[in-house]
């Protein structure tokens, strides 16, 4: 679904909330063979009984791709990912964990170069079934203005 939504219509502190998506071992094999990423925190069962986390655990960069792709569910015309910043991955996802996300318009600044432009940053909280926020990271959004 498009829908336009121009610099000017971002609200500082508005919040919306992504679906949850349960976390499988095949998403870790699939990660891990695109990356490259086999490490055994990752891939050995028996291996990670004796960390202190006790089974394994999805890469945090698994964790950012599938939760920055909920938030997707609409397209702006009027907007482009810019970045991420503050990229945190506070806790372990493991298999069967479901993740969703938070998303609160943190700032909107002018955009030093391009003034018919601003940026938007949007703080992203992955969390789980628990509510444990997992992952912190701002999404940076070029927007178009009006005017």
């Amino acid at each position: 679904m498009f829908r336009s939504i121009f610099f000017e219509d971002y609200e500082i502190g508005a919040v919306r909330e992504t679906m949850g998506r349960t976390i499988t071992e095949t998403d870790i094999v699939i990660h891990a063979g695109q990356t490259g990423d086999f490490y055994p925190h990752h891939m050995d069962a028996e291996w990670c009984k004796t960390q202190p986390f006790r089974q394994r655990i999805a890469h945090g960069t698994l964790i950012f791709s599938v939760g920055i792709g909920l938030t997707a569910g609409e397209i702006n015309p009027e907007a482009m990912s810019y970045g991420y910043d503050r990229l945190r991955f506070i806790k372990p996802v493991y298999i069967g964990d479901t993740i969703s996300v938070k998303v609160t318009i943190k700032e909107k600044k002018e955009h030093p170069k391009r003034p018919d432009h601003g940026i938007v940053s949007e703080l992203c909280e992955i969390r789980n079934q628990h509510g444990d926020i997992v992952l912190a990271c701002e999404h940076l959004l070029l927007v178009k203005k009006t005017g």
